[in-house]
């Protein structure tokens, strides 16, 4: 993996708002465009009643040199 110097965290566990991840992710990417993105990890985990399903981005922000 290369260097990162950020992490952003995103995670739910209703539907709808699993639905629409996708899209919260490219909005917080148009968002920040001068992020490099080095690595991303995916976990999903569950119970009973939730699933939970966080993706994780590690990036190199530049401006924090």
């Amino acid at each position: 993996m290369q260097q990162f110097n950020g992490v952003k965290v995103f995670s739910t566990t209703k539907f709808r708002e699993r639905e629409m991840m996708g899209e919260t992710i490219s909005r917080w990417l148009e968002q920040n465009p001068d992020l490099e993105i080095v690595d991303r990890d995916v976990r999903q985990s569950s119970d009973q009643e939730f699933h939970c399903l966080s993706i994780v981005l590690y990036y190199y922000d530049p401006s924090q040199e």
